[in-house]
């Protein structure tokens, strides 16, 4: 099981995860029909002329394991899949955004070519929610990620907020640091088993 998904432009996240337990056998996430979603912020004085972004990061593969005495979830993203969506930037922009993003100043791809979740703990906080706990492993560094997730029509839901700087990766800035990002960025996910 490992997730994988993510990194972003300009910051990296790579975090979030997916939820994955409840009841019965490992299973496969359908990688196409899964989604996983990285959002970063501006900051600064400027910051009225730049621009959020998102970032697309498909899940390579992951499974989830719903028993409920050993919930588990994997996940597993290549960051050189990773694509900046920005449908409001023009396509030299994001084209920029992206040459940034997958570059040493950021998620430096060639270097750190895989993103993976997996989880270390799965408690359930009622009837179809759970509070995943595990190790996300970004830009070569590790840390623990816990998510709230929720099972809504057969997908598994939720997000959770990481700090690029605790995976070794600077947050941008540019214009003597009145264009920035913010070290925090948001992963959003929708898990789909596969059936």
């Amino acid at each position: 099981m490992r997730l994988t998904r993510l990194a972003v432009v300009i910051l990296a996240i790579s975090s979030c995860l997916a939820p994955a337990n409840l009841s019965g056998q490992a299973k496969a996430i359908d990688a196409n029909k899964s989604t996983l979603t990285v959002r970063v912020f501006k900051s600064g004085a400027f910051s009225a002329f730049a621009h959020d972004h998102e970032i697309l990061a498909p899940i390579e593969e992951g499974k989830i394991q719903d028993d409920s005495a050993k919930a588990s979830v994997q996940l597993r993203v290549d960051s050189r899949k990773m694509r900046v969506l920005d449908p409001e930037t023009s396509a030299d922009k994001r084209g920029e955004i992206q040459h940034t993003m997958q570059g040493a100043s950021v998620l430096d791809v060639e270097k750190f070519p895989e993103i993976s979740y997996q989880s270390t703990a799965v408690t359930s906080r009622g009837e179809d929610h759970w509070e995943v706990r595990g190790d996300l492993t970004l830009h070569g560094q590790k840390q623990a990620v816990a998510v709230q997730v929720s099972l809504q029509d057969g997908h598994y839901r939720g997000s959770a907020s990481l700090k690029q700087t605790a995976f070794g990766i600077t947050p941008i800035r540019i214009a003597g640091g009145t264009v920035k990002v913010k070290d925090e960025v948001k992963i959003e996910f929708d898990i789909v088993p596969a059936k």
